[in-house]
C-alpha cells in the first residue's frame, strides 16, 4: 500500500485516484498516522458486498423449518443464600 501525506494527496489527487484504481488501496497520512484509505469503486463494492437481511438469513438456514420446543420452564427459581 502506498502512503501519501495529506498535502501531497491534495496536490496530486488525480494521480492518487489513478494509483487506487491501478495499484490498489492508497493510504493518506496526517502527521505520520494513517487517517484514510482511498480504494477503487470496484474494491469498495467488493468489500461492501450485499448482506442479506436477518429474515432472509434465517429462512436460508439449514435449520429452517425445524420444530423447536420454545415453551418456558415455569418452575420456581432455586433458593440462593446471599
Amino acid at each position: 500500500m502506498n502512503h501519501w501525506q495529506v498535502q501531497e494527496a491534495k496536490a496530486r489527487f488525480s494521480e492518487l485516484l489513478r494509483h487506487a484504481a491501478k495499484d490498489g488501496p492508497q493510504a493518506i497520512t496526517v502527521r505520520g498516522q494513517t487517517t484514510a484509505v482511498v480504494v477503487s469503486k470496484t474494491e469498495y463494492e467488493r468489500l461492501k458486498g450485499r448482506k442479506p437481511s436477518l429474515v432472509k438469513l434465517m429462512q436460508s438456514s439449514p435449520l429452517a423449518g425445524v420444530d423447536l420446543d420454545t415453551k418456558r420452564d415455569r418452575s420456581l427459581p432455586r433458593d440462593v443464600d446471599l
